[in-house]
This record gives C-alpha cells, structure tokens and sequence, in this order.
C-alpha cells in the first residue's frame, strides 16, 4: 500500500505544479484577446504608442546626429591635413628658390635694388 501512496502524492504534487505553471504561463482569455486586439487605422493612438514612437524617433535622430557630427570633424580633419601639406610644399619651394637664387647677400641683392 505504500507504493500506491506515494504514486497518489506524487500524481498530486505534479498536478499542484502543472495548475500554478498553467497561471503564470497562460493569461486570461479577456487579457488575450486584448493583447491580440489590434488598433484600427482611424483610432487614436494611445498615450503608451505616441511615447514609443517618440522615443525611438529622439534615438533615431541623435545616432544621426551623431554620425553626420563624427562625419564632419573626419572631413575637417582631412582638410586641415591637406592645407597643412600644401603649406609645407609652398614652403619648401621658396626655400628652394631662395637657396637657388642666393646672392651671398644678406639680405638678397635682388630685393634691395634701387631703382634710378
């Protein structure tokens, strides 16, 4: 007889976990078919819509913001480069026009002409 009763608590115990499982798996029917319920295109959007939609336009616009922000100090960054690198190229073509048309003369005899 024991056998039988510890196959009936058994059977119990199982049967008080599958109904309290039940109730936290399953919703009531009313919940469900709320749920499911679906907003027709002339209703107004409720309170909870407008802010989710709010919401993820706001982190939408920022990572944009973000990007064109990121895009525009990469750009400047390239300009500056490349004015810099035309500076020290113009610079060294005078210095070599310079060494080039050195005259031993301090400064230049080209530039210290007097015309009569």
């Amino acid at each position: 007889m024991t056998w039988r009763q510890v196959l009936l608590l058994s059977c119990l115990s199982a049967m008080v976990l599958l109904s309290s499982v039940r109730q936290k798996v399953f919703m009531q029917e009313s919940d469900a078919s709320n749920f499911l319920k679906r907003r027709s295109k002339r209703s107004p959007k409720s309170r909870n819509e407008v802010n989710a939609e709010n919401r993820q336009k706001l982190q939408a616009d920022e990572l944009q913001k973000e990007y064109y922000e990121e895009q525009r100090n990469e750009f400047e960054n390239f300009v500056e480069e490349q004015k810099d690198e035309q500076e020290e190229r113009s610079r060294e073509a005078v210095e070599q026009w310079r060494q080039w048309h050195y005259d031993g003369l301090f400064p230049s005899y080209l530039y210290n002409r007097h015309h009569i």
